[in-house]
């Protein structure tokens, strides 16, 4: 069958508010401020079912997005086979556990990370133990500098900066944490946090702790589906989100893809 590229964000929408856990980033991408950078696939002809690509192209490398509940991940399979002749060269993917086998031999996984999706389910954390701030513009050079220390691998979109989407902890002007977010759509009251992180010389005092439950409390009033992704081999950032009310909800993988030749 084929590819089929989709246009309309209220059909989109609709789409994934039938798995609103499983589909936060898609609909955060629906955002406008996300939006322009997006292109959408599916090879059902039926508005309402099917799996849905996402290839989103606003960040360093492109990112293909394509999730799915097990039981689905067949035709999600055929069509990331269909949709391979328009992928990059190199780009880094959401996929659930199996899918990438559509896009082999073509590309090579040069790096996978199993990756639990959680969502914020048992009410808004209430402890906070150090005194927060909000973060903007002004302090992307820093915040970049704490991530490249503390967080190397994180995918960072300073934008995110500009609407209040992250928070953090400071010493004697020194930024120590920070918690933000990687897409926030009040339009679609969705948000996935992102870039949890505190510098190595700060860790195991709560810095992260109260960063995350600010940041949620902040983004309460615009959210009805707050989550976030974390690694399955990171027990304690998993017991941290646990005991402030989030639930795993989905797990995938983290790929990086590049082309076999």
């Amino acid at each position: 069958m084929p590819l089929i590229s989709l246009h309309d964000r209220a059909a989109l929408a609709a789409r994934f508010r039938t798995d609103p856990a499983l589909h936060l980033f898609e609909l955060g991408d629906l955002d406008d401020t996300l939006w322009p950078n997006t292109t959408w696939y599916t090879a059902s002809p039926d508005s309402g079912r099917g799996p849905v690509a996402l290839l989103y192209s606003g960040g360093d490398t492109p990112v293909l997005l394509a999730f799915a509940r097990p039981a689905d991940v067949p035709p999600l399979e055929s069509l990331l086979r269909d949709l391979r002749p328009f992928l990059p060269r190199r780009f880094t993917a959401g996929l659930p556990e199996g899918a990438e086998r559509a896009l082999v031999p073509d590309y090579a996984v040069e790096r996978r990370t199993p990756l639990l999706r959680m969502l914020l389910t048992d009410g808004l954390p209430t402890e906070v133990a150090h005194e927060t701030q909000p973060l903007t513009l002004d302090d992307v050079d820093a915040v970049r500098a704490l991530l490249e220390e503390s967080h190397p691998d994180s995918w960072f979109d300073p934008r995110m900066l500009a609407d209040g989407g992250y928070v953090g902890v400071r010493e004697d002007g020194r930024l120590l944490a920070v918690a933000g977010v990687h897409v926030h759509s009040p339009a679609q009251r969705v948000a996935v946090l992102g870039n949890v992180t505190t510098h190595p010389d700060a860790r195991g005092r709560g810095l992260a702790r109260a960063c995350v439950t600010s940041l949620c409390h902040h983004l309460a009033a615009t959210t009805d589906h707050l989550g976030l992704n974390v690694r399955t081999d990171n027990a304690p950032a998993i017991r941290l989100y646990e005991r402030l009310g989030f639930t795993t909800v989905a797990t995938y993988n983290e790929l990086v893809l590049g082309t076999a030749s």
